[in-house]
């Protein structure tokens, strides 16, 4: 696997909806928060099977710094799953028949 990064300019009115919808991807491993200054503000890192009730004081800072300023930058770190499985072979069938 690998990992990418990806930046998004958004509001403060939209960062709470963005974010919510890059967490329910299921492939972020980190998401970065900053000022239009590029200062971070809030930096969430993420690992499989993070739900509802584990991020509800996340929410609630986010919408905090949301009514702060104007525009955001969110940094996504993603990771990359592979398209094909990572073992070759082949298999051979050793099943006897009987004639």
């Amino acid at each position: 696997m690998s990992n990418r990064t990806e930046e998004f300019k958004v509001s403060g009115e939209k960062l709470l909806e963005r974010v919510k919808d890059l967490v329910h991807q299921g492939n972020v491993r980190r998401i970065t928060i900053k000022d239009k200054d590029g200062v971070t503000l809030f930096e969430i890192p993420l690992t499989a099977g993070v739900v509802g009730a584990v991020l509800l004081p996340i929410w609630v800072a986010i919408g905090a710094i949301a009514a702060l300023a104007a525009s955001y930058t969110i940094t996504v770190e993603l990771v990359d799953t592979p398209e094909k499985p990572t073992v070759e072979g082949s298999s051979v069938d050793k099943t006897e028949h009987s004639s």
